[in-house]
């Protein structure tokens, strides 16, 4: 395959799972897929949703979904902000570890994906967070502490 054909087949990926989550089961605020061939980063995708209990419940119905033939396995993170798993070096195009580093490697999609969902994501979530405000009567509580959770 082409670069070009591995792309654009990562992003049909990526997109699919994206937009799967976010209809499913809430806002996501970030997706990160690892690059990394390590045994303990190899075939990892981090979905980041707006509300905790929305993570909890990807987590339960994933982990009885299989994906490509084998079993998904999906767990909560207490990693909110994963900066500092990520290879740097490798962000910089510099990282002589390669695939097999034990810090994240995270795959990029296209700028054309990023700006389709980014689109998609705005104008879902105008009409879903007015949803929210209205029939919420916790809603001050949503937006406080550890209501940001990953899964």
């Amino acid at each position: 395959m082409s670069d070009w054909e591995v792309q654009e087949h990562y992003d049909e990926f990526f997109e699919e799972v994206f937009t799967e989550m976010e209809e499913k089961y809430g806002q996501v605020e970030e997706m990160n897929v690892c690059d990394n061939l390590a045994d303990h980063l190899v075939g990892n995708v981090y979905v980041k949703f707006r509300y905790e209990e929305d993570a909890k419940k990807a987590v339960m119905d994933l982990n009885n979904r299989w994906f490509n033939g084998q079993p998904i396995h999906s767990e909560l993170s207490p990693v909110t902000d994963f900066t500092e798993a990520c290879c740097h070096q490798y962000e910089m195009g510099k990282c002589l570890r390669g695939a097999f580093c034990n810090f994240m490697h995270l795959k990029p999609i296209s700028r054309e994906l990023k700006r389709k969902l980014s689109r998609l994501h705005r104008k879902r979530h105008r009409s879903r967070s007015r949803s929210r405000e209205r029939h919420s009567p916790s809603r001050d509580i949503r937006h406080g502490g550890s209501r940001g959770g990953g899964g």
